[in-house]
């Protein structure tokens, strides 16, 4: 854990100290918050470890807002869904980019590079600062500085005499992100996008921060000021600006580096207690939720309380964490930041009830909710939780997905509120006026009893608005609706007098008419950029949904998605994949001149969602491909010396800090995922140190725990998904073995009661004797058979399987022993 005294010495270096101090530019007028409770909410401001030294009473925590009041997102002729269209007067070099956030800024006046040698090289040869402007396609404040100040020709002249400045989509390059939101957080205690810094030629940051108003105020200097007076100071003071970034690089290094603690050993069933035990007192028992507003759906939390649960499922405190995992994902299905009308889930909510949302969508929210909703089905058998899961994945194949299988990135959260609109609004294309409700509804009517009345009652619909001031703190909500469900069906039914099967269907009609005035709005901004890493969770997600609700259309989806991702996504003659493709104009799948190269999370995210892809598909290709590129993930990212993965490969020297994650946020760490994915892939083959065995998997299991040892330790809650790492690494894999045809009615009902169940650890492999396809002999199951030519199955845990049992209510018996260890060895 870094020191008080580098933290310092990191806030004083990015001001140059002395001379340079003079220039305080470092603010948290961002949208985005760091953090907002003790619970870490967003992944890629991952830095709790450093965060830490601050002191929970030095850490700065802006205020949520949605806009400032003379904020508002002006319709400009650089993007590509403006209601009008006029030839731009500007054009740059992010016209050739594919990225969609790129191209918002194609027409500014400003000289933008895209992050390449070339603007690398151009600001040497000038000996010239360089400015990163760092954000995404459906980023809120991106919009606001882009309007402001990206789009003034008097900045612009000022950024271009001075400095060579690079745009960079941070949903295309996380590495280059990582690397300097790790500077700005170090020396502001904060951070979030836009994220604005200055580098030397050679790429060492000097200063930054996230949003600058345009001009000075709130005692505050404004962006132009900012730019004089460094370039004033980068022509006058030059070598203190050189000496002061060496000085912060060498500091960033020490940051970065994971402390894995004095011992060696993989922690014990301790960490994963006492994590429960801080989840317990994080939780808000009104409205479900770890932490006050504003509130994140983090899904590797539930993940880690549903693991805990299900291995004893008779526990005491396991009951607890399913009670809380179960009240909060009803909560979130009945706020508002779940799209009653256009289905799926908004990215987090401003308020403690899940009512206002930042209405902006991602796929990798709907990725990992599919799976918890999947989850809380499974342990239930509630069909509340499988309407959720249907909801989602009607969501993103209907809005998020292209015509060849990959899911676009996201959809933003500003919008048009009618064509010819001159200015954008967060929610404009979600919210609902009550005049407007009673005109679409007010015609309908059922039993003397007005649909609108009914609607009204159970989405908690008012007049003047049901948004209150506290969330809407600048009025861009005022009069809006946020549906949301504070009361039960049952409540609303018996006060209309109605049966639950009559409430369901005007729900339903109001819902249609709703969802056709809907898309008669102007859409919001679709990112349409297809991430490797993204699309990984997403067919983790539908395969998951696939064996929970039984419904092969989920698994025939994730196959699709799997095949585009080999088809465009994958370099088959290096075997690696890479990070990003895109939709071009004419709907085509397009790639930039030189791809993106995949990160981690591309590796880990699709190994998951493939080994999940095989246990739903039991097509044994996937298996396979999982392991190929595990392999390849392996040579790219492993750490030899120190254990653990680092988010990118060495290969690219423009990236001056190779990182490895260590929080589990809005996406779990490639860290966290991997660690589950070898465990997984070690028991697929028998415990042994062939070349085919599962032990040099389990063997980087076990050095990844080692390495993040102290921070599962000291800060569990930091890593959720890691901490069901370890217990499945403590309890070992329950093997599911079923021999037996694949269309075999008896083996599908073997097949049926292992999917059925909430099983931490699970394995489950099935080989049909009258075939052998390639490279199963890798596999343990190779080595069982069937008694006779009955479909047998084995359970084994901790590598002992049962005796075979061919009858279903005897699998069940074995499934629902539970998997803990009564007394776990230490694991050196």
């Amino acid at each position: 854990m870094p020191s008080g005294r580098t933290v310092l010495l990191l806030r004083r270096l990015s001001t140059g100290d002395n001379k340079l101090k003079t220039i305080t530019i470092n603010q948290n007028t961002t949208k985005e918050p760091l953090l907002a409770n003790p619970v870490y909410i967003h992944r890629d401001l991952s830095l709790s470890k450093r965060l830490s030294t601050f002191g929970p009473n030095n850490i700065g925590v802006p205020q949520l807002t949605r806009s400032l009041s003379d904020n508002k997102i002006i319709m400009a002729s650089s993007n590509t869904d403006t209601a009008k269209q006029e030839k731009p007067k500007h054009t740059n070099r992010l016209i050739t980019e594919k990225s969609p956030y790129l191209l918002q800024h194609a027409h500014n006046p400003v000289e933008w590079y895209p992050w390449s040698q070339e603007a690398i090289d151009k600001a040497k040869e000038e000996n010239k600062l360089i400015f990163l402007s760092v954000g995404y396609s459906t980023c809120h404040w991106c919009h606001v500085m882009e309007k402001e100040s990206f789009e003034s020709e008097d900045v612009a002249k000022v950024m271009n005499e001075h400095f060579i400045n690079i745009k960079v989509d941070r949903e295309e390059r996380p590495d280059i992100d990582r690397v300097y939101m790790l500077f700005i957080m170090a020396t502001s205690g904060g951070g979030g996008w836009p994220m604005s810094v200055f580098l030397t030629p050679d790429l060492r940051p000097v200063t930054g921060g996230t949003y600058f108003p345009p001009e000075d105020r709130w005692g505050r200097p404004g962006f132009k000021t900012i730019l004089l007076s460094l370039a004033k100071k980068w022509k006058n003071e030059q070598q203190q600006f050189l000496e002061a970034s060496s000085n912060i690089i060498q500091a960033l290094q020490k940051i970065s580096i994971l402390d894995s603690g004095s011992s060696n050993s993989v922690p014990s069933e301790t960490a994963w207690e006492l994590c429960v035990s801080r989840y317990k007192n994080l939780y808000e028992p009104e409205f479900g939720g770890f932490g006050s507003a504003p509130k994140f759906p983090q899904a590797s939390i539930f993940n880690f309380l549903f693991h805990y649960y299900a291995r004893d499922k008779n526990h005491t405190e396991g009951k607890k964490c399913l009670e809380m995992c179960l009240h909060t994902l009803q909560k979130i299905a009945k706020g508002g930041i779940h799209d009653h009308v256009s289905s799926g889930f908004a990215r987090y909510s401003v308020d403690n009830d899940w009512h206002v949302p930042h209405f902006e969508k991602m796929l990798y929210d709907q990725a990992q909710l599919i799976v918890a909703y999947a989850d809380g089905f499974l342990a239930t058998k509630d069909k509340f939780y499988a309407d959720v899961v249907r909801d989602i994945a009607k969501y993103v194949k209907r809005d998020l997905r292209h015509e060849s299988g990959g899911f676009y990135s996201a959809e933003d959260a500003d919008s048009y509120p009618q064509f010819g609109a001159s200015h954008k609004k967060e929610g404009a294309f979600c919210t609902w006026e009550y005049k407007e409700l009673k005109s679409l509804l007010k015609t309908k009517v059922t039993y003397d009893i007005t649909y609108l009345d009914v609607f009204c009652d159970y989405y908690s619909i008012e007049a003047d608005g049901n948004i209150s001031p506290e969330s809407d703190p600048h009025g861009e909500l005022v009069n809006q609706n946020v549906l949301i469900i504070y009361g039960s069906k049952e409540e609303t039914a018996e006060k209309f007098g109605l049966s639950l099967e009559q409430l369901d269907q005007i729900i339903s009609e109001c819902i249609n008419i709703l969802y056709e005035a809907r898309q008669k709005r102007p859409r919001p901004h679709l990112d349409t950029k297809m991430l490797c890493s993204w699309n990984g969770l997403m067919i983790a997600g539908l395969a998951q949904a696939g064996q929970a609700l039984e419904d092969k259309d989920y698994v025939a989806d994730a196959i699709k998605t799997a095949e585009f991702i080999k088809k465009y996504l994958y370099n088959n003659s290096t075997k690696t994949l890479i990070h990003s493709c895109y939709r071009a104009e004419d709907g085509s799948v397009a790639q930039i001149d030189q791809p993106i190269q995949g990160f981690l999370d591309d590796y880990a995210f699709l190994i998951k969602g493939l080994i999940n892809l095989y246990e739903a598909s039991l097509d044994y290709r996937w298996l396979q491909w999982a392991r190929d590129l595990q392999l390849k993930q392996d040579e790219l990212f492993w750490d030899s010396e120190n254990g653990g993965y680092f988010s990118c490969s060495a290969d690219d020297s423009s990236v001056v800090l190779r990182l490895k994650e260590d929080q589990d946020g809005a996406e779990p760490s490639g860290n966290s995922v991997s660690c589950h994915n070898l465990l997984r892939l070690a028991a697929y083959a028998d415990k042994s140190s062939a070349p085919e065995g599962g032990e040099s998997e389990r063997e980087m299991a076990k050095k990844i725990l080692q390495t993040f040892s102290k921070r599962l330790t000291t800060s569990p809650t930091s890593l959720p998904e890691m901490m069901s790492a370890l217990m499945f690494y403590n309890d070992s894999p329950t093997q599911v073995l079923i021999a037996g045809g694949f269309t075999d009615p008896r083996t599908l009902e073997l097949v049926h009661v292992v999917r059925s169940r909430l099983l931490p650890g699970r394995v489950l492999c099935v080989a049909d004797p009258t075939e052998s396809p390639a490279g199963m002999s890798d596999i343990l199951l190779s080595r069982i058979r069937s008694v006779g030519d009955v479909p047998t199955a084995y359970v084994c845990r901790r590598y002992a399987c049962s005796l075979p049992v061919t009858d279903v209510k005897q699998l069940e018996n074995l499934l629902d022993e539970p998997t803990t260890v009564t007394t776990p060895s230490a694991k050196k």
